[in-house]
């Protein structure tokens, strides 16, 4: 099982789109400062995940995702 996240940064309100199949491993990980991406944005909260049946599945929703990150779609999901 594979999961697609989107987490809120509590700190700068941006959004940091991903994919794993451990989600709860993973949020961990970007809260403690192990992703450099999301490193100096913490704290995070998770505002959205979806279940994938593969992780070729839930990288291309992933990259859906980010195609239309901060516009209608993305507020729609993410409410």
């Amino acid at each position: 099982m594979w999961f697609v996240y989107v987490l809120k940064s509590l700190k700068d309100g941006k959004y940091y789109i991903g994919s794993t199949s451990d989600l709860k491993k993973r949020i961990l990980q970007h809260n403690r400062g192990s992703n450099t991406s999301t490193k100096h944005r913490r704290p995070l909260e998770l505002v959205y995940s979806g279940t994938y049946n593969t992780e070729e599945e839930a990288v291309a929703r992933e990259f859906q995702i980010k195609r239309y990150k901060g516009g209608q779609a993305f507020k729609k999901l993410i409410k």
